[in-house]
């Protein structure tokens, strides 16, 4: 099946591609966050353990996925050989690091005390559904990268490669889902708009993905800084936000556990089917 879906793909325009990609992975955060609808709460040990999961599947895809070919197509030796990779994983995380400190924005497990961004008078489920928002941006914008790279005509990208990545954050997108909706519907709102919240939070994912595909389509030398770019953007959030929002409370080992099972599963589609 995934050899049919492959043929299709390599058979369109690919940054069409990129963006029927994306919607797959923004189709599986509202299947998540329908999940609003069939249950009122959700236990605080699965949200984090689910949370836990996401961050071995982005961890594991910014290297398997992204960094690895970054440095595997970098022309030169030593040294040379490892400065575009390093210079945009660099330049990813300064970039997510200056939308955390400007984009207004509440982490899930956090009081409102702890928002962070720029100070604003919107209310806690905005600054909530802005916090996941963050993390799709660089995933959208990875799984873009590498379609961008098979429309340039870059050996190393490939439509199989690109696919696994976004087979990989559709699956880590789907508890990112509930993880947004389900603390929304525990503090009032409604079913409806828990939902409407959860899956708005990826709708980033379509245009970051859109975009990186045309940058790298018309502008063939940055792929490997691109693909590095997305990477480290993808390192910062999971450092930053997504194993802090696992540890305030007594869950450790549950979302550690989940950590380490999101990137065998990452590592795993990457190897087998990229």
């Amino acid at each position: 099946m995934f050899e049919n879906i492959v043929t299709y793909f390599e058979s369109i325009d690919p940054i069409l591609a990129a963006l029927y990609a994306t919607l797959f992975t923004w189709g599986l955060t509202a299947l998540g966050a329908s999940a609003v609808f069939l249950f009122k709460t959700m236990n605080r040990v699965v949200l984090d353990g689910m949370l836990g999961f996401t961050g071995g599947v982005m961890v594991a895809a910014s290297y398997w996925s992204l960094l690895s070919p970054a440095i595997e197509m970098s022309k030169g030796e030593g040294f040379t050989k490892v400065i575009p990779a390093a210079v945009g994983f660099m330049l990813g995380a300064l970039f997510l690091f200056g939308l955390d400190k400007a984009l207004p924005h509440l982490h899930i497990n956090f009081k409102e005390s702890e928002k962070e961004g720029i100070k604003t008078p919107w209310q806690r489920t905005t600054l909530l559904t802005l916090a996941i928002t963050l993390h799709n941006i660089p995933e959208g914008l990875a799984i873009g990268v590498l379609f961008g790279g098979v429309a340039a005509g870059i050996p190393e990208a490939s439509i199989a490669g690109a696919l696994t990545l976004a087979i990989g954050i559709g699956i880590q997108n789907f508890p990112e889902g509930i993880a947004v909706s389900m603390p929304l519907r525990r503090m009032g709102m409604t079913r409806r708009k828990s939902f409407m919240y959860g899956q708005a939070s990826a709708l980033v994912e379509p245009i970051a993905g859109v975009l990186g595909a045309f940058a790298v389509a018309f502008f063939t030398p940055i792929l490997p800084y691109a693909l590095a770019f997305a990477a480290g953007a993808m390192i910062f959030v999971v450092v930053e936000e997504v194993i802090p929002e696992t540890q305030q409370d007594k869950n450790t080992d549950i979302a550690t556990l989940g950590f380490i099972a999101g990137f065998i599963v990452m590592m795993t589609l990457d190897v087998a089917l990229g």
